[in-house]
């Protein structure tokens, strides 16, 4: 792999990182507003930042890696035989 390539990679997994961030805070902020009476301020704001960037961490760098289909198609192969 060029570096060149390494960097390309890098930045698609830092631009999804970034959207992934952005929609976790979104929607949990939303979920907030939607199912209780807890006004949206500053500290709710920060709650859900720390919350939302390690899980879009973990999703972008470990979750999205692992091919789900494959596992899935080898273990109900298995049953089936």
């Amino acid at each position: 792999m060029s570096h060149n390539n390494k960097w390309e990679k890098a930045e698609v997994i830092f631009e999804l990182l970034i959207f992934g961030i952005v929609i976790g805070i979104a929607e949990d902020l939303l979920a907030i507003k939607l199912a209780t009476d807890q006004p949206i301020n500053l500290k709710v704001i920060g709650i859900v930042v720390g919350i939302a960037i390690p899980f879009a961490f973990l999703g972008e760098v470990f979750f999205d890696r692992i091919d789900f289909a494959s596992i899935f198609k080898r273990l109900f192969e298995k049953k089936s035989k």
